[in-house]
């Protein structure tokens, strides 16, 4: 036994042996990491690992830089940082170092945190050693997986963004997809803002969460020292990767944000076309730096969200040519009509979302005409270009000016289809035409291809009035067809006359009987006054959608407070017809009698009689006669008789024996003035006598 403890107790001379041969032994390098001072000093086993030459190294952890790949030392700085900060004692991990030749192997470190009386780190003592042999082939697989899942991660957020703003309409859709949380979330930041450049500035157009701008920075100038303004003026993303970094760079910035607690944040350039348009700014607050492969896939979605903003905003540059020309085509004011109350809608195609610069040919249009009549008319020329605009402009001021003229509804509209023919033009257009005289409620329509008029009653049903029509305009003169048929409807007070375009109407896949069947129970369901009613019909055309223009006219016959005199009264005097002609002559004379013409009314009587008698005898068809009352500096009472001859009178001398030719000196003789116009393919023969004013 003693002999046994005698061989025990023999050890080599260098027992126990110092730390540094069996740190070399286990082939470990050591580290001495003082924090107040940022030193960072190992040994040359360390250094080796390292793969750094003698001398190389100067202490400072920065200066490791090149040996490390990014990620792996935000990693790495994001561990220790952890456990400084929850008080641990020691801390450890696998990470990568970058050889000189590129490669990488595998290291592991350990570290101990000592810590001053009050708990607060001082310094840090640890070892690294190489962990190639350790982690072999099956670390370099998981990396090779990590890399990968890194990869379908990048290319999903990509993939996710470019999915959600591909739908992106407007710029405020651009915004909503970026900032909303789900985009916050594609992103990976925490907070972001975004600004357009406009004029040389950056106009802040979007934050978020709500709140999250620099006061004072709204609008900035691009020569200004931020980060936004450096990204466009380098047409470079910014990338800052620490808050010593954010605030050496930027420091008018960095205080107004510390409070927002950012580690890291990143700016990109959004560029269209070699143009910067704006910027974005991604803020983070959970990590510190970015990875190459981190730093591609942001400037991916900074030019993804370019494009869609670009997009957007040239969506909205023609959206605005687009409305504003035809802004420009339609009447910039509605008359107001004595006896009606009327509203007017206009709805363009691009509100439905069609791309292009799709201008429409829908038009309406309201003619004030002489004794208390109405024009109201509702158009669509064929085609969505500008010049489909500029032809409906033409022709609106052509029904105009022919209807001004005082052509009937049927010839107006013929007229209107010559012009279209003879202009240089292949388009063609629907259209139609009432005429409404308010005092009496008579509507003369005229539908040349166009959908027909609604009539609302004052009981609150709608009913479709079937009009029949001709050709379109443009149309019916190319094939000589130029008979418009007038249909004649009855408007009471209360009632509510709906004229529109088609896209109020057709949908794809719907039969057009079906869509004026829900507009009927649409328009009987709606409010009593027009404008809440225009404005229900255009807001049910924008829910439904659709890329078609619509023009709506809603004219309602207001109802008579108290019984007002008969100012206007008209009479059709059809050839062969003795009766007619006489009940029309019994017309005259007890009319001008009860408007007060007194001692004048035989004269009145007798010239209104000529006149009919004339055209009756020396035209084909019926004669229109109109009397009615027109004030002014005097009281002047107008007969007027229409016929459908284009032929003008003569005035001539009859002779001794003579039996004609003594109209129009009768005529010249007894009134105060007369004259023939015009009319379509006709002509009216007027006359008119000053009366007393009616006590």
């Amino acid at each position: 036994m003693a002999e046994r403890g005698a061989n025990a107790l023999s050890l080599p001379d260098d027992w126990p042996a110092h730390s540094d041969p069996i740190l070399a032994l286990n082939r470990m390098g050591s580290f001495d990491w003082d924090l107040d001072a940022g030193l960072f000093v190992m040994d040359p086993l360390a250094e080796q690992i390292f793969d750094v030459r003698p001398g190389e190294y100067d202490g400072r952890p920065e200066s490791l830089a090149d040996r490390m790949p990014r990620a792996e030392s935000h990693r790495l700085d994001a561990l220790v940082a952890k456990a400084l900060k929850d008080g641990s004692e020691n801390y450890g991990t696998y990470f990568r170092i970058r050889r000189r030749d590129g490669s990488l192997r595998w290291t592991h470190t350990q570290g101990y945190i000592r810590r001053d009386e009050t708990g607060r780190p001082r310094r840090i003592i640890g070892i690294v050693r190489d962990a190639t042999e350790e982690l072999g082939d099956s670390a370099a697989r998981q990396e090779r997986a990590a890399q990968a899942a890194a990869r379908r991660d990048q290319t999903n957020v990509v993939e996710a963004a470019t999915a959600a703003l591909a739908h992106a309409r407007t710029v405020q859709d651009v915004i909503d997809v970026v900032k909303d949380t789900r985009g916050l979330a594609l992103l990976g930041s925490t907070s972001l803002v975004l600004g357009l450049v406009e004029a040389g500035r950056i106009r802040l157009v979007a934050e978020g969460p709500a709140g999250s701008f620099v006061p004072g920075t709204l609008v900035t100038r691009i020569d200004e020292p931020y980060p936004m303004s450096e990204t466009v003026r380098t047409l470079s993303p910014c990338f800052i990767e620490s808050p010593e970094d954010f605030s050496e760079r930027f420091p008018v910035l960095w205080p107004h944000i510390t409070g927002l607690n950012i580690t890291s944040a990143a700016y990109l350039p959004l560029i269209a076309q070699a143009r910067p348009i704006g910027s974005m700014g991604l803020l983070y607050n959970d990590r510190r730096g970015f990875s190459q492969e981190e730093r591609n896939v942001l400037v991916a979605l900074g030019s993804s969200i370019a494009q869609s903003l670009q997009r957007a905003m040239l969506y909205e540059q023609e959206k605005d040519l687009a409305q504003g020309l035809q802004q420009a085509m339609l009447p910039r004011t509605i008359p107001s009509v004595p006896g009606a109350d009327v509203a007017v809608r206009y709805r363009s195609g691009y509100a439905g979302g069609s791309l292009g610069r799709d201008i429409g040919g829908d038009w309406y249009d309201l003619i004030p005409l002489p004794g208390g009549r109405v024009g109201a008319v509702i158009g669509d020329v064929q085609g969505h270009d500008t010049h489909a605009a500029a032809v409906m402009g033409q022709l609106r001021i052509v029904l105009r000016a022919y209807a001004a003229e005082g052509h009937t509804p049927a010839t107006v509209m013929a007229r209107a289809s010559v012009f279209l023919h003879e202009l240089d033009t292949d388009r063609f257009a629907t259209c139609l035409y009432a005429e409404a005289d308010l005092s009496t409620g008579v509507v003369q329509v005229v539908r040349a291809g166009h959908i027909d008029p609604l009539v609302r009653g004052d009981d609150g049903t709608c009913r479709r009035i079937a009009v029949d029509g001709g050709l379109p305009l443009g149309l019916s003169a190319e094939f000589g067809s130029l008979e418009y048929p007038v249909a004649a409807l009855e408007l009471d007070p209360g009632q509510t006359l709906v004229l529109c375009t088609d896209g109020l109407v057709e949908q794809p896949g719907t039969d057009l009987d079906d869509g004026m069947s829900d507009l009927s129970a649409l328009i009987a369901g709606g409010p009593e006054d027009v404008r809440d009613l225009a404005d229900l019909l255009i807001d049910a055309a924008e829910e439904r959608g659709g890329d078609d223009d619509v023009a709506l006219l809603v004219l309602r016959r207001r109802g008579l407070t108290e019984r007002q005199p008969v100012s206007r009264l008209q009479r059709h005097v059809v050839p062969g017809d003795p009766d007619g002609l006489s009940d029309t002559r019994h017309m005259i004379r007890s009319t001008v009698r009860a408007w007060g013409a007194r001692e004048r009314s035989d004269e009145i009587e007798l010239v209104a009689d000529e006149l009919i008698t004339n055209a009756l005898m020396h035209t084909e068809g019926a004669a229109i006669v109109t009397l009615r009352v027109l004030t002014g500096t005097d009281r002047r009472l107008r007969v007027e008789v229409e016929d459908s001859s284009s032929a003008l009178p003569r005035r001539r001398e009859p002779g001794e024996a003579g039996v004609s030719g003594r109209g129009l000196l009768l005529v010249d003789r007894l009134t105060d003035v007369w004259g023939v116009e015009a009319r379509g393919g006709g002509k009216c023969m007027w006359c008119e006598f000053v009366v007393p004013d009616r006590a």
